[in-house]
């Protein structure tokens, strides 16, 4: 029997999938990817297979998820199978120096950036770069990994040659000029099957976690004193989203990189300039923010896997 099968690491972001798949009768199989076999003196087996393999599966435990889910990707495509979010997007999950090339390559702006491996070349960047203002950034990052604002090469330095210095996973750290929201926020657009369907707002005044996954949620804030504050959720659906070149110009990025579902982050400074910084195929969806909207993306994706899976087997056996 065909089935959706589904590539990942984490049980707690795919639960919300499968779930979405056992509503609507969708056949499938998920592959837990941290450890495991490929044989390739055997076939895979027939149906669909989706990829959501994450850049910080180190930060669980799973150190080589990525590599593994390459071989596998490899060994799915060389037999034909269908591959959503393949080869070409986990080397664009796993590396955001590959994010910003392809980004530029398709005219889509990005922050100005130096990719740099050892704490001296770090230093030496930041004096390169000569912003008022920058971040450091993991290279393989995922969840805000190793972002940190600097106001100056002094502090900097001191960051570099402390304890509290980050190691990036692959080693690449990057200096990255900072660009500053006049109201604390950054959007992010989600897409599934290559195509828009919704803007979700990230409140960023309290620091750069920005996963919208339930389990990566921030708790609410709380008053030492008592005083009621007044809640503010972090993440909030753009009604009436208006960016129409950009988003064109994303689905087309999109499309030309192979890559069927993403979130895709920008930031818009205080001249209305639009800079797009983090790709993520391995998208994560707020209950809260799409209760209140009433759209939801793992339902969204669902209802893709089957229209693909019928496409490819005339029926979904369930």
């Amino acid at each position: 029997m065909s089935k959706a099968y589904v590539l990942h690491e984490n049980d707690e972001w795919t639960v919300h999938l499968t779930k979405r798949l056992e509503e609507l009768n969708v056949p499938y199989e998920v592959w837990h990817l941290d450890e495991g076999i490929v044989d390739l003196t055997e076939e895979p087996p027939e149906g669909i297979f989706y990829s959501r393999m994450s850049a910080s599966s180190h930060t669980r435990g799973h150190r080589f998820a990525p590599e593994l889910t390459e071989s596998v990707l490899a060994w799915l495509e060389q037999y034909g199978r269908t591959v959503l979010n393949g080869s070409r997007a986990l080397r664009l999950e796993v590396s955001k120096v590959n994010q910003y090339t392809a980004l530029q390559l398709n005219g889509i702006k990005t922050p100005d950036t130096i990719a740099v491996v050892g704490r001296e070349q770090i230093i030496k960047a930041a004096e390169k770069l000569d912003k008022p203002s920058f971040i450091t950034k993991h290279n393989r990052a995922g969840k805000g990994l190793g972002v940190q604002l600097f106001h100056s090469i002094d502090a900097l330095k001191q960051y570099v040659h402390s304890d509290d210095f980050e190691l990036p996973v692959d080693g690449i750290t990057l200096i990255q000029e900072y660009i500053e929201s006049p109201e604390s926020y950054i959007t992010r657009c989600e897409f599934v099957g290559g195509k828009f369907v919704y803007a979700v707002r990230v409140d960023t005044s309290e620091g750069f976690e920005l996963c919208p996954a339930d389990a990566c949620q921030i708790d609410d804030l709380f008053c030492p004193v008592g005083e009621e504050v007044e809640e503010k959720p972090k993440f909030q659906v753009v009604k009436d989203f208006n960016e129409p070149l950009l988003i064109t110009q994303l689905e087309y990025f999109l499309a030309k990189n192979d890559i069927a579902v993403a979130g895709i982050e920008f930031i818009k400074d205080a001249a209305g300039e639009i800079y797009v910084y983090d790709i993520n195929t391995n998208t994560n969806y707020n209950a809260d923010a799409e209760a209140a909207y009433g759209t939801y993306g793992m339902l969204e994706l669902a209802k893709f896997l089957k229209k693909k899976l019928e496409r490819e087997y005339s029926v979904v056996e369930a």
